[in-house]
């Protein structure tokens, strides 16, 4: 049975002590002295959670990251005596402000985020406000159950945030909103009492709770009452003014108490922080559809799509979603969605059209595939052609793209971005095509542009129009489009706030949209529960002005963006701009598997996330951080534990380059501050390795002598625990014995010719797998020449990025590109091994040389997976079974980022009878040097024990693991005794069985004659 949410009755009682004079210091000191949680005051954390996903910044007193309901009462107290608000925060994903403010801001993401109880019979279950949803769904998913408010921040929205807003998701035209779904709340009131509302005649409610009991054994216990009476007061006002529309979301929800089972729940749900701090939440749970399908309908413009939607919408789909072409032309730009939107425009036109996504569910495969062909049936000659996706896979990738739509809208490199302020109207369905013609008409007006896309089956979509902030002309165009948008949300019968609360962007539009009255209603709500304005002020009552400039985050401006650089920002339009590119939306705060943010999900840590690197960058960039913002601690605590693993570069859904950042960043901070003997050592390895390789069996003693070892940890820094790499006695075409100076032709001297860049660590540490792809290049019939040139090997420069000498590896780049440039102008491709750095020259060599030879490079140059899928080389390969039955695969972070990890999965598959499965990981944490340092050793451990560990141990004896990265195989073999395959090596074993089968085969065919 669900265990009722609970108080303690003694807390709840204990009477409020006076209010003390404001203090920040005193505040800090008692809030440290009573929490359990970390409380932070310093000026770095102030200024990354002064920040949201709106348009504002506002700098909070301090942080406190509470880890019980008691720390939230106590921070909630302590506050009060000082004369301080309380903000509450989640994911820090509001569109509208609601968690920022100047007070003390609550962070329940790290410390409040457990499952309290569940009764999977009842299909109800209590959490804390900062668990995510995903994270809940996944603990769900096993008993076939889910909560269906499937917000497109899934990944790292908390469902204190949904429930302050009253979020609603996709699939709201089945489902409805939050409110619907939570039955009980406890709650922390303003003056610290905990308190419980429920609904009132929920089946299986708490036993005992009176209809109207809202608040149960506290103080106060008439807020019940009195909200009944407001109602009653207020019901024909209520019943007139609030729009009849699925999606309304404007105030408090003071109408919802006339419906019948209601409770003081429902108008707690959506009040934003104003009312009562949430410290859990007892929800109802929906079963798993059995199946789901979509259909894909385009359309010849966005007037057309919506027009359908009122006939589409009787159909009874789960969801209605609408792309416009703008928001699909951006996708295209993105490698994440390439594939993907190959699938869905294949209908000739060359070009991205309106779609809309429908959805059908149930748990009868024939009744969904019958409802797409309705859809079919009823689109006949209204759209130009309808895409059935029925795969799970294929559904996934198209709900992915929809998610990130709030943020693809903002990946467009320019000054004005589009900006959420008018995306929350929702207009009857009927109407839509005129919401669409006459928003255009006020947007046209404006002399600006938008994107529009989202819930077209609830009439809400999100419409984006683009401005930019720092133009005192466009912060007066902000303020006019959303007076004339709303205006006419009205006077379609519709509603201005829809889906993403009221905050600061819509709480001052309240009034014109539901009148003088229910305006002033709502201040008297307030002042019944929080009656010295403590609870996240300014918000639904006594709002500022929506462009009120002390407010706006444009009034801290970034340094000018002629910003003197070391790499190419010119895509962005500056380094300042590449930085402005995050606008806060928190993809990177997710915490299942995949590439990005592998710090933050170790840590946890706003500090360590893509988002609060960006907003470093943007605090040092605009004067906040101090006047020497490059050398300021707190920022080299933020980039420190950035791994480089590009993950942010392909799923950052606006474009967010951190790895590229932080070269730039440690460029800036080596002409201030040297670097170490370690770093240099690290950096400068492709110029000593040729020396160092001559006396290996030396080089090699630190690991075998732990006295070393812990030598090396108290004056390098190198952790004592793990081994280093160890040098090859043997490297790959050892320059001391001259062969580096000529091509290395292989078996087939005759056939087509491919050039094989070796890299340094394959060349001194794992030749072995250099090895390895030249007898596979010779099996296929191509002739292997060595990329070569005078003096030493080449180098991408890698390591002199990862080191900030940007100069060092422009001079490594320069060699590359000119002995990888005779190869490519003669049309001979490039083939290399390591992801790292190959796709260095894929990546950062373009933004270190504009040149057409350097253009060429990259454009050229593959990965061996990547050329034998496209060159069809291995089609010439004749492979024979493994002696295992499985190979697990996991794929490097560089390889993930640029889409060329699935050629690996292709390339095994080709060998018969051979099972071939992708491990679901994330970064393995080793990252270069990053795992060797003493101060990141468990930094780096907590990242690889995240996903790739446990799947490495459970390895069974009859399976091999394939990692084509070189850390990635030291990672795998320090820290779970395993044993990592380059795929080459795979191949040659593969390609050696068929001859060793062919061999005997001939030998017994002789011995026949």
């Amino acid at each position: 049975m669900t265990r009722p949410i609970s108080h303690d009755r003694a807390a709840s009682q204990r009477p409020r002590s006076g209010f003390a004079a404001p203090s920040e210091v005193r505040l800090e000191a008692r809030l440290r002295a009573g929490l359990r949680g970390e409380v932070r005051f310093d000026r770095f954390t102030r200024g990354l959670y002064s920040t949201d996903a709106s348009i504002y910044q506002v700098e909070p007193l301090g942080v406190v990251f509470p880890e019980s309901a008691g720390d939230v009462r106590r921070a909630v107290e302590t506050a009060g005596e000082h004369g301080t608000s309380v903000v509450v925060r989640g994911a820090g994903t509001s569109q509208s402000g609601q968690s920022i403010g100047r007070g003390v801001v609550l962070d329940t993401s790290r410390g409040l985020d457990g499952v309290l109880d569940f009764d999977p019979d009842a299909r109800r279950v209590v959490v804390e406000p900062g668990i995510v949803l995903d994270r809940l769904n996944a603990f769900l998913r096993p008993h076939g159950l889910f909560f269906p408010i499937d917000v497109a921040t899934a990944s790292r929205a908390t469902l204190g945030g949904m429930a302050g807003n009253n979020s609603a998701g996709s699939r709201s035209v089945r489902y409805g909103h939050m409110v619907e779904h939570v039955r009980g709340i406890e709650a922390m009131l303003a003056d610290g009492r905990r308190a419980e509302f429920h609904r009132d005649t929920m089946p299986g409610g708490v036993p005992g709770a009176a209809p109207g009991a809202a608040i149960r054994a506290a103080p106060g216990g008439g807020l019940g009452a009195d909200m009944r009476a407001l109602y009653r007061r207020e019901a024909d006002e209520l019943a007139r003014r609030v729009p009849d529309v699925p999606r309304h979301v404007a105030g408090y929800a003071l109408h919802r108490l006339g419906r019948e089972g209601s409770g003081l729940s429902d108008l707690l749900v959506g009040s934003e922080g104003t009312l009562a701090l949430f410290t859990a939440l007892e929800l109802d749970l929906q079963p798993i559809p059995a199946v789901r399908a979509l259909g894909v309908c385009r359309f010849d413009g966005t007037r057309a799509a919506l027009a359908a939607v009122p006939a589409i919408v009787a159909l009874e789909p789960t969801a209605v979603e609408l792309f416009d072409a703008t928001v699909l032309g951006l996708a295209a730009r993105m490698p994440s969605f390439e594939s993907v939107l190959r699938q869905l425009g294949e209908d000739g036109s060359g070009r991205p059209r309106d779609i809309l996504v429908v959805e059908f569910a149930g748990d009868d495969p024939e009744r969904v595939s019958a409802s797409l062909s309705r859809l079919e049936s009823v689109l006949g000659g209204i759209a130009v052609g309808v895409t059935r996706a029925e795969s799970p896979a294929f559904q996934a990738r198209i709900w992915a793209l929809r998610k990130a739509g709030l943020n693809i809208s903002m990946s467009r490199p320019a000054a004005r971005k589009p900006l959420a302020f008018i995306e929350d109207c929702a207009i009857p369905l009927e109407r839509l095509p005129e919401w669409h013609r006459r928003l255009t008409e006020i947007i046209d007006r404006h002399a600006t542009h938008a994107v529009w896309y989202a819930h077209a089956s609830v009439g809400c979509l999100h419409v984006r129009p683009a401005l930019d902030l720092r133009e005192g002309d466009d912060v007066e165009r902000l303020r006019a489009i959303a007076v004339d948008a709303f205006a006419l949300a009205g006077e379609l019968g519709g509603s201005h706030s829809g889906e993403h609360g009221d905050g600061w962007i819509r709480s001052e539009f309240l009034e014109p949209m539901l009148g003088a009255r229910l305006v002033s209603v709502f201040g008297e709500i307030k002042r019944r529960f929080d009656p010295e304005d403590r609870l996240n002020p300014g918000k639904i009552v006594d709002p500022p002005r929506m462009n009120d400039a002390s407010l706006l985050r444009a009034r801290y401006g970034l340094e000018t963006r002629k910003l003197p650089t070391a790499l190419d920002w010119e895509k962005w339009g500056g380094f300042s701009p590449a930085v402005d590119m995050c606008n806060n939306n928190g993809t990177c705060l997710k915490r299942s598997p995949g590439v990005m943010c592998p710090s933050f999900r170790a840590t946890s840590d706003e500090r360590h996330s893509t988002r609060g690197r960006a907003n470093a960058l943007r605090l040092a960039l605009s004067g906040q951080l101090g006047e020497d913002p490059w050398t300021s601690p707190e920022l080299y605590e933020a980039m420190d534990l950035c791994l480089g693993c590009k993950g942010c570069r392909r799923e950052c859904p606006t474009g967010v380059d951190m790895a590229r950042m932080k070269v730039e960043f440690l460029h800036r901070l080596r002409a201030e501050q040297p670097l170490s003997p370690r770093d240099r050592a690290f950096a400068y390895l492709p110029r000593y390795a040729p020396l160092v390789s001559r006396i290996a069996p030396l080089a090699n003693l630190r690991n075998r002598i732990p006295a070393l070892a812990r030598l090396g940890e108290r004056m390098g820094g190198l952790a004592a625990d793990r081994p280093l790499p160890r040098w090859s006695s043997r490297p790959f075409a050892d320059p001391s014995r001259r062969f580096a100076a000529r091509t290395r032709p292989s078996a087939a001297a005759h056939g087509p010719r491919v050039a094989l860049f070796v890299d340094t660590f394959t060349r001194y540490f794992e030749p072995e797998n250099a090895r390895a792809t030249v007898r596979v290049l010779a099996r296929a019939g191509y002739r292997v020449e060595e990329a070569v040139t005078a003096g030493r090997p080449l180098c991408c420069g890698r390591t002199f990025l990862n080191a900030g000498l940007v100069e060092e590896a422009r001079a490594e780049l320069d060699r590359t590109v000119r002995a990888l440039g005779r190869f490519v102008a003669r049309g001979i491709p490039v083939v290399g091994l390591e992801p790292s750095c190959l796709l260095t020259l894929r990546d950062e060599l373009p933004a270190l040389d504009s040149g057409p030879a350097a253009a060429e490079v990259a454009a050229r140059a593959r990965l061996l997976t990547e050329w034998l899928v496209e060159s069809c080389a291995l089609e010439q390969l004749e492979l024979a079974p493994l002696p295992v039955r499985r190979v697990r695969v996991h794929g490097h972070c560089h390889e993930k980022a640029f889409g060329a990890d699935g050629p690996t999965l292709e390339v095994l598959r080709a060998i018969p009878d051979l099972e071939v499965e992708a491990i679901p990981a994330g970064c393995c944490g080793m990252a270069g040097s990053f795992g060797y340092e003493t101060e990141h050793a468990e930094v780096s451990r907590r990242v690889a024990e995240l996903e790739l560990l446990p799947a490495v141990r459970a390895l069974a004896d009859d399976e091999w693991l394939v990692a084509n990265g070189t850390s990635c195989r030291h990672q795998v073999a320090d820290l779970a005794d395993a044993r990592g395959r380059h795929v080459a090596t795979v191949l040659d074993i593969a390609a050696d069985l068929r001859r060793q089968s062919m061999e005997i085969l001939a030998f017994r065919d002789e011995g026949r004659r």
